[in-house]
Formats: structure tokens, C-alpha cells, sequence
């Protein structure tokens, strides 16, 4: 077990810097304890590791187990925002005003590593949460390894890039994600190493969208995560055009709408766009909400 105890300049809020990471309420990845600490599991350069942070009177303590727990608490800080530059970030709007202070502290955390970031996106294509999320639990009951240390019971660290590569179509079908997902990940998995060597959110976002099967809105997933990147929208999401029109205008709108009403926070458009989901407000509701299907009955 390695230990780190870090002093942020200001406030962190450790939950809201780490929820992007959590897929779902079974996530293998990501758990929360009683006593408030983040568990995560991530596969290093170093191997897997097992995180837990938790935060104390302006002191964030981070310990880690497995082959990859240096490598991991040496970008803790990274982790939880600490090289995000909000700098040039004005609220222009009045609706996110209480917000904005309410939430002074948060920052966009980077993590460095493509596929734990790649995998669970493009298992969220097209498909609502619920549906992805378990699709990504059994992939990780099925093919991840064990946590390092003393991690909650049932975390997993997710499988090498050989591993997806390898993986038979019959349990993509079990684990209820078709085809075209399952070779949109084997695909990536193919070009892992030059997708994580890229130095830029801009030189990531090309080589992600020049593979098949990736597009908009899964590369600016990839990178708000990877990188950190405050401008990287998420262009094509099925709710997010209209929570942005209807907080900023009292009316839905669609993706160009979004990008118009989102163009005076240029450079920090995700931030802006985290911030308007922060406030609670929502177009009302009409109709069913669209079910989660399950391809293993197909």
C-alpha cells in the first residue's frame, strides 16, 4: 500500500471530480463507502491499481494498492482537476450565477488512460444508460481481474487491450451489446498505444474520430475524461441540447441551437454545459421514457 496526503490550493470536491467516472450504480470501477471515501480501479502503464480518496480538512488523502499505485498517486492531483486552468471562464448567464458558487471548487479531472474511458462510451452509444451500464458490468465480471488491496467486495479492474481484442462475439451478446459496438472497441483496442500517445485533446479527438464507429460525441467523452478538456462538448447526447436550451431560454433546442447558446463560453463550453446540468433544470417530461433493450433475447 503507497499513501499520499495532498493540500489542493482550494476546495475539492472529491465526489463531484470523480462521478464522471462511475458508470452506473454497479459499476465494478467505482464505488462509495459509508464513510464518504471513492474507490476506483485503473489499469496503469505500471498494471491495475486500486484507488481510494477521501477528503479531510483541507487535506486529500489517497491510498493505493497494486503494481500501478505510485504511478497512480503521482497524478492524483491531475486526477482531481488540479491542472484545470479555469481561467477566461465567465458566467454569462444569470441562471447559473448560484451555481457557479455553489460549486467554486470544481474543477475537470484528467485521467491519461484512453480505454477506460473509450470502452464504457461506445458501450453508451445510441443506447440509454441502463443498457450500457450493464453491458459493462458483466464485460468486467467476466473479463477484468480482481482489485488490488482491500477494495469492496466485487470491484474489478478492467481487462488489458489484448483482452478486448479477443473477446468471442457470443459473450458481446451475453453481455447485450451488438456487433457494431463490439468491433467499434476490438478496433480501438487495435490502436490503443497511439491513441495514448497523443499529447493533445486536439490530436486525440482525430485519431479517436478516424476510427470506425467513433464520431462526435464519443470522442468529446473520451477526452472531457482523458484530458480534462473544459471545451469538449457532447455533441449528439440525447438529453443534453435540450437541458441547455431550456435552463438558458425556457425552451428545448437541438445540437446547433446548443452550440449557438453555448458559443460565448467558447473554450470552456463542457464547463458551461456541466454547470447548466448542475442547476436541476429539466424540459418537462412527456411520454415513456425510452426502455433499455436486451439484445441477449434477440
Amino acid at each position: 500500500m503507497k499513501e499520499r496526503v495532498w493540500a489542493p490550493a482550494g476546495p475539492v470536491e472529491v465526489g463531484m471530480e470523480l462521478a464522471p467516472h462511475k458508470r452506473g450504480s454497479g459499476d465494478p470501477a467505482w464505488r462509495q463507502t459509508l464513510d464518504g471515501a471513492i474507490w476506483r480501479t485503473s489499469r496503469t502503464p505500471d498494471g491495475p491499481v486500486t484507488l481510494k480518496v477521501s477528503a479531510g480538512h483541507r487535506q486529500v488523502h489517497g491510498h493505493a494498492w497494486g503494481p500501478g499505485a505510485e504511478w497512480m498517486l503521482d497524478r492524483l492531483p491531475a486526477l482531481l482537476g488540479a491542472e484545470d486552468d479555469v481561467s477566461g471562464f465567465r458566467v454569462r448567464h444569470a441562471v447559473l450565477d448560484d451555481v457557479a458558487r455553489k460549486h467554486a471548487g470544481l474543477r475537470i479531472g484528467r485521467t491519461a488512460r484512453v480505454m477506460e474511458a473509450l470502452v464504457p462510451a461506445v458501450l453508451e452509444q445510441k443506447v440509454v444508460g441502463r443498457e450500457a451500464w450493464r453491458a459493462w458490468r458483466w464485460l468486467l465480471q467476466r473479463y477484468g481481474e480482481p482489485a488490488p488491496g482491500p477494495a469492496p467486495e466485487g470491484m474489478r479492474v478492467m481487462p488489458e487491450p489484448a483482452v478486448w481484442r479477443e473477446i468471442p462475439s457470443w459473450h458481446w451478446h451475453k453481455a447485450g451489446a451488438e456487433a457494431v459496438r463490439a468491433r467499434t472497441i476490438a478496433t480501438a483496442a487495435w490502436h490503443v498505444a497511439k491513441l495514448e500517445a497523443a499529447t493533445t485533446s486536439e490530436e486525440l479527438d482525430r485519431l479517436l474520430r478516424a476510427l470506425p464507429g467513433i464520431g462526435v460525441w464519443t470522442s468529446a467523452e473520451v477526452r472531457q475524461r482523458v484530458f480534462g478538456d473544459p471545451d469538449a462538448v457532447s455533441v449528439g447526447d440525447f438529453h443534453l441540447a435540450k437541458i441547455v436550451g431550456y435552463a438558458l431560454t425556457g425552451e428545448k433546442t437541438d445540437d446547433p441551437g446548443m452550440m449557438r447558446l453555448l458559443e460565448p463560453y467558447r473554450g470552456h463550453r463542457h464547463r458551461a454545459a456541466l454547470l447548466i446540468t448542475l442547476t436541476g433544470l429539466r424540459p418537462p417530461a412527456r411520454g415513456p421514457r425510452m426502455a433499455a433493450r436486451d439484445y441477449r433475447s434477440f
